[in-house]
Order: C-alpha cells, then sequence, then structure tokens
C-alpha cells in the first residue's frame, strides 16, 4: 500500500460534461494544476486522443516525467499513473466526477511512494496545494 495518500474534493461550477472534458484533456488540466502538460502518446482505444492509453509529459523535456491514462469515463472518471520518470512510484491519480445540481463534485486523490526518503510528504503538500488551486480555477474556466 503506498505511503502517501492525498484527496482534494471540490465543487466545479460547471455541469460534469464540461468538468470531464477540461480534467481530461491534457494540455488544458497542465493549465489548471501550473505544471506544463503535453499529450505526446494518442489513446489508440477510443477516438477520444486523450483516452485509455494515451501519455502525456509532465514538466521539462529533461527532468520532467510520463503519466498514461488507465481509465476513462466520461462525465465519471478518470484513473493514471505515473509510467516513467520522476521522484515518485507506485502512483495511482483518480478523478471522480459527480453531478451536484448543475454543477460538479470534483473528488482528485493521488496515491504513491517516494522514491528518494523523506520527500514524499513534501511532494504530496505541492500537489495538493496546485489541486486545490486548480479546482477553484476549473470554475472560472469550464
Amino acid at each position: 500500500m503506498p505511503k502517501h495518500k492525498l484527496r482534494v474534493q471540490d465543487i466545479v461550477e460547471a455541469p460534469p460534461k464540461k468538468v470531464f472534458a477540461l480534467f481530461s484533456d491534457h494540455e488544458q488540466v497542465g493549465k489548471l494544476l501550473g505544471a506544463p502538460m503535453k499529450r505526446i502518446k494518442d489513446s489508440t482505444e477510443s477516438k477520444d486522443p486523450n483516452g485509455v492509453g494515451s501519455v502525456r509529459r509532465v514538466g521539462p523535456p529533461i527532468g520532467g516525467f510520463e503519466e498514461t491514462v488507465l481509465v476513462s469515463d466520461p462525465e465519471k472518471r478518470i484513473e493514471y499513473t505515473v509510467s516513467k520518470g520522476g521522484p515518485i512510484k507506485n502512483h495511482l491519480g483518480v478523478i471522480m466526477f459527480e453531478p451536484v445540481g448543475k454543477d460538479t463534485r470534483v473528488t482528485y486523490t493521488i496515491e504513491f511512494d517516494s522514491k528518494i526518503p523523506f520527500i514524499g510528504g513534501i511532494i504530496a503538500g505541492a500537489l495538493k496545494s496546485a489541486i486545490q488551486k486548480g479546482m477553484k480555477k476549473a470554475s472560472r474556466v469550464a
């Protein structure tokens, strides 16, 4: 079981279709979270290029890492993992979307182990802060 786990939940003031589209688009979610992201491999399993099997590069070409989408259930769920590089291992990110009236409850969880002793807590804190800011921004963008 991974050592570090974080969970952020918030209401985004837009319907699930728009919120899912925002969080599933690699470049757009990068803008939300304040991290450069670029899709480097299209999904071969769906019509959506950001779907299952797609890969995004996070951060600069040197020192960044790659994430692969494992599950893409439109308007409901996205799961992804760090598949190459970075200071973490045993990573799983899950983003859940739930309609609440005309808005969307987004629950974002990440669990991971650190490859480098003692920095996992720092990474978890930075991720949590970026996700919280991104959720607030999502209401303005969606």
